[in-house]
């Protein structure tokens, strides 16, 4: 399993970026996405899950209303619509896959296999 984000960047408190993440070694249809972020100095927390089958999404309350998370057509493809940007928003984002499981949908990172190498995103 693969996992490559993109996206990341510099832009203005106020402003806007759309982080991007395509898997690739599997091809299960049903698994749990979501987006983790990590700030310099603090614990990696998660912002951003959806469900695969169906659609369903979970959100971190820090981000909500802001943020949006999104599959591409492509169902191994994930979004991560960011509007609204804080400088607390400033972190290293990484996008996180696991196999569906009667656990539910979660933001908890224990409960992700697999990650990708994150993109950085940076709010001034």
């Amino acid at each position: 399993v693969q996992l490559v984000e993109s996206g990341g960047g510099s832009v203005q408190a106020g402003g806007s970026l759309r982080l991007s993440c395509v898997g690739s070694g599997y091809t299960s249809a049903r698994y749990f996405m979501a987006w983790f972020r990590q700030a310099p100095g603090k614990e990696r927390e998660g912002v951003a899950a959806i469900y695969t089958l169906g659609g369903r999404t979970i959100y971190a309350d820090s981000v909500k209303g802001r943020f949006t998370v999104s599959q591409g057509n492509a169902k191994n493809t994930l979004y991560l619509q960011m509007n609204s940007l804080k400088p607390e928003d400033t972190a290293m984002y990484y996008c996180a896959v696991e196999w569906f499981s009667g656990l539910g949908l979660s933001l908890d990172e224990t409960r992700y296999r697999y990650w990708g190498q994150g993109t950085q995103v940076t709010v001034s």
